[in-house]
């Protein structure tokens, strides 16, 4: 299990990131954050990935405690940053520098066929498409077979099909081994087709606003009336945690509760500043 206990995180600059972060996320699990500009959901990326020391708190992982970058989890960031000088089955196999060269090159092979650019074996990262760049990055940090996976907006700079189509290709790819998946994203219809559960952030400080379980079964239908509520759901929630003018404490009327569980739908639905997945 992925534990998170009141990470704090203040820069030398002053600037209050985050503020009493806690949750618990369960192995295999998949969870997105999202939330307005400056609410953190970077920042407590890369203290779970071990990138960036909170000021106080902790981060554990199967009860070790999480300081600096460590073997059982991976990031890929909304930028891939592929080496432009490597082809591609040195930039996916280069986490595997420890294995016998065959085994490395079985690896690699798999996971080239699995996010299907077989064909690009011998390709530069200057040939690739956005989407295949965004293949290869996936492709990069679940060969090792983390057993957390964390992506910061990793399909934000695509177009909507190509981003619709990597989602459904990463859920794929997700149910081979089940990582815990912990996603950063800023567009609600994808948070609502991935995540088992959704937390939404509110800014200066960066902290929890609420949490919501989306208990729809795979695959999800988009065009789904339930899947259609989810999404104003998130998107009212997301509303309402950019409005100075309502405390945390109606935010989250138990605080005491531990991150974990359901909370109750809201029943009305108001003016948003995300997008939704679709045309506005």
């Amino acid at each position: 299990m992925l534990v998170l206990e009141g990470i704090r995180k203040i820069y030398p600059n002053g600037v209050h990131a985050l503020e009493r972060f806690t949750a618990d996320i369960h192995l295999g699990e998949i969870v997105a954050i999202i939330g307005g500009s400056g609410c953190g959901k970077s920042t407590l990326l890369r203290a779970i990935a071990g990138l960036d020391r909170a000021t106080s708190g902790t981060v554990t992982l199967d009860d070790i405690a999480i300081s600096a970058p460590h073997a059982k989890s991976a990031s890929s960031s909304r930028n891939p940053g592929c080496c432009p000088g490597s082809v591609l089955p040195t930039i996916i196999g280069f986490g595997l520098s420890e294995l016998p060269a065959d085994v490395r090159r079985e690896k690699v092979a798999r996971a080239l066929a699995r996010v299907g650019l077989t064909d690009k074996a011998n390709a530069w990262p200057r040939e690739l498409s956005g989407g295949q760049a965004q293949r290869v990055a996936i492709a990069r940090a679940l060969v090792p077979q983390p057993e957390v996976l964390l992506l910061d907006e990793p399909f934000s700079a695509l177009d909507a099909f190509t981003r619709r189509d990597l989602q459904d290709h990463l859920l794929d790819l997700w149910a081979d081994t089940r990582p815990t998946l912990v996603l950063v994203t800023h567009d609600v219809d994808e948070a609502v087709v991935l995540a088992d559960r959704v937390f939404v952030m509110r800014p200066r400080p960066g902290r929890l606003f609420e949490e919501i379980k989306v208990n729809l079964a795979r695959p999800r239908d988009r065009n789904s009336p339930l899947f259609d509520n989810f999404k104003r759901r998130v998107l009212t929630r997301t509303d309402r945690s950019l409005d100075r003018n309502v405390p945390d404490a109606e935010a989250n009327p138990a605080p005491a509760k531990r991150c974990g569980g359901d909370i109750s739908a809201p029943t009305h639905y108001i003016r948003h500043t995300f997008t939704s997945g679709r045309e506005q």
